[in-house]
């Protein structure tokens, strides 16, 4: 325990060992760093894009509601007297065709 406090197993004659060692553990310690840095902007990615999500669904429904104002036969009525575009009177009658068939 001294040795290691003082640092002598860095500088003995064996201490060539002990680098290597130690500078494996640096790189794990590195790449350990790194992956959770990557792992922690991903979940800020997946955050923000949840949040657009969100707000693109509730875009979606407003305009839908929208829409279907819109498609509303009193409004298209009412937007159409302005031009003179009246619903017709008479109701409106099946066509039907019958055809002959042919030998």
């Amino acid at each position: 325990m001294y040795n290691i406090l003082k640092g002598t197993f860095l500088v003995s004659d064996g201490a060539f060992k002990n680098w290597r060692l130690i500078f494996f553990f640096l790189a794990l310690a590195i790449i350990m760093i790194a992956s959770s840095h990557g792992a922690d902007s991903k979940v800020h990615k997946i955050a923000r894009l949840n949040e657009q999500v969100k707000a693109f669904r509730s875009t979606y429904v407003e305009t839908r509601a929208q829409l279907m104002a819109l498609k509303m036969e009193s409004k298209i009525r009412k937007r159409l007297s302005d031009q003179g575009i009246k619903p017709s009177t008479n109701p409106p009658f099946k066509i039907i065709i019958t055809s002959k068939p042919t030998n």
